[in-house]
């Protein structure tokens, strides 16, 4: 990931738009997001299976006032490199479980967690986001993917991954039943009238009676409409499938971008493809990662980089860079270039982040090892390494420049990485007007800026319902 230029410290900082308002997602990948964060020496790695660690984390981002926490998720180990499995953390739990457990200790914060549309069916992705969405409150988002690996595959009794255009085609269907089954309950349906013995209105309960290529899902969906109408729906993919799934039904994008004007076409692009589907730029946040190294001084967070690229082991990097890519790096001299790489439309993996990682490569002429140095923080996304007022610049000037509408911070290490971010980058853009001081509601819809849904996808007429069947 390209190093900010630490000179560029003095940016315009008038206070943004006040209805304009930079969101912040906290990425809690346990110990912190660097590839080496568990060797780093304040980084707590006993905590990748403690719930205290969790709650402590959760709490520190809602006294920052971030609008959710979000936890990544994958089902399988880095077993196609052993060095991998042995020198980076490869456990994690599971987010449903995870964020329920959080729900219970947080009040304002957002609880956002991944969940493929390739090994799961619709209906179990309905009913726990909306459990969810009820045990917390309103504050439930589901970060839509489609996984990326022959690993996961051989979880799930194939032997090969899904073909990547494949992938999308039913995460398409998927996320349309998701939303139906959401709406097979009226928003009133439940009437609680003791007196008439009716416990629910069966006029304002409807099947949804899906049939399509990948799914057949009659519905009720068990679960009351939620509370924000639909959970948040968060997308990160940045093919041309990936783009056009979240301009029909993303309401956030996470993406993954290392100049300005990369951000300024993607957000340009996605954003343009809204009014074809009925929407406005407004109902869809763009927020790029970011990954921060923080230093009261320039030299201080220097330093900090320096050590981090210190405690990368060599075969982690290169396993690393190889996942990243979908291309096995580990036969090839480290300190030479990349190897001649296939096209694009070979990749089955993560097609962006393979073409952002080879245009970095090609761009700055880096070794492998200069390759991996530059992404075992990041993986892909935008590092910024400077003091908390450059680290401000930055945010406000992608911010203010058609790039983002906030971010997904990526802390390096944990808790330090995110105590600094809200203890001393919130407080600066705080002062600037570009960040909240308070939250401005209860539900994550609302602290996000974005409406609640109206109910559309009731289909079967309500006396075709029977609790009998």
């Amino acid at each position: 990931m390209s190093q900010t230029n630490l000179n560029q410290s003095n940016a315009s900082s008038s206070p943004s738009e006040p209805s304009r308002q930079i969101r912040l997602g906290a990425f809690m990948m346990i110990p912190g997001h660097h590839v080496a964060a568990w060797r780093h020496p304040e980084a707590q790695a006993t905590g990748v299976l403690d719930f205290n660690f969790y709650k402590k984390l959760a709490q520190t981002a809602e006294r920052g006032k971030f609008d959710m926490v979000f936890l990544a998720d994958g089902y399988a180990v880095a077993e196609r490199f052993p060095e991998a499995l042995e020198q980076t953390v490869n456990v994690r739990p599971e987010p449903f479980t995870l964020l329920s457990a959080l729900s219970s200790v947080t009040e304002r914060i957002g609880l956002a967690g991944t969940v493929s549309t390739t090994y799961n069916e619709p209906f179990h992705v309905a009913r726990k986001f909306a459990s969810l969405d009820y045990l917390s409150g309103g504050r439930a988002a589901w970060n839509v993917v489609t996984s990326g690996s022959d690993a996961e595959a051989r979880n799930f009794n194939l032997d090969k991954h899904v073909q990547h255009d494949l992938r999308y085609e039913r995460a398409e269907e998927f996320v349309d039943v998701v939303a139906k089954l959401w709406d097979s309950w009226d928003d009133d349906a439940l009437l609680y009238d003791k007196a008439s013995a009716r416990f629910a209105d069966r006029s304002k309960v409807q099947a949804i009676d899906h049939k399509g290529k990948f799914f057949s899902v009659r519905g009720p969906l068990n679960v009351a409409r939620p509370i924000q109408g639909h959970p948040v729906v968060i997308q990160a993919g940045a093919s041309e499938p990936g783009k056009e799934l979240a301009a029909r039904t993303a309401e956030v994008i996470f993406t993954a971008w290392q100049t300005l004007e990369e951000a300024q076409k993607f957000y340009a692009d996605v954003k343009g493809r809204l009014a074809r589907y009925g929407r406005t730029p407004d109902q869809l946040k763009i927020m790029p990662g970011v990954f921060p190294i923080i230093g009261r001084t320039e030299e201080e967070a220097l330093e900090k980089k320096a050590l981090f690229e210190q405690l990368i082991p060599e075969q982690a990097g290169v396993a690393l860079l190889s996942g990243l890519i979908s291309f096995d790096l580990s036969g090839y001299p480290v300190d030479g270039p990349l190897p001649e790489l296939p096209q694009l439309s070979q990749i089955n993996g993560g097609k962006s982040r393979f073409q952002l990682l080879k245009d970095l490569a090609d761009r700055e002429q880096l070794t492998i090892r200069q390759l991996y140095q530059r992404i075992a923080g990041a993986r892909g996304h935008r590092e910024i390494v400077g003091t908390p007022s450059q680290i401000a610049d930055q945010l406000q000037e992608w911010f203010e420049n058609g790039a983002a509408d906030g971010f997904n911070i990526m802390p390096p290490y944990l808790p330090g990485g995110l105590d600094e971010f809200v203890d001393l980058v919130v407080p600066e853009l705080q002062r600037r007007g570009l960040f909240r001081q308070e939250y401005d509601g209860s539900t994550l819809r609302e602290n996000l800026g974005l409406q609640r849904p109206a109910r559309q996808h009731a289909s079967t007429p309500a006396e075709a319902v029977r609790v009998a069947e």
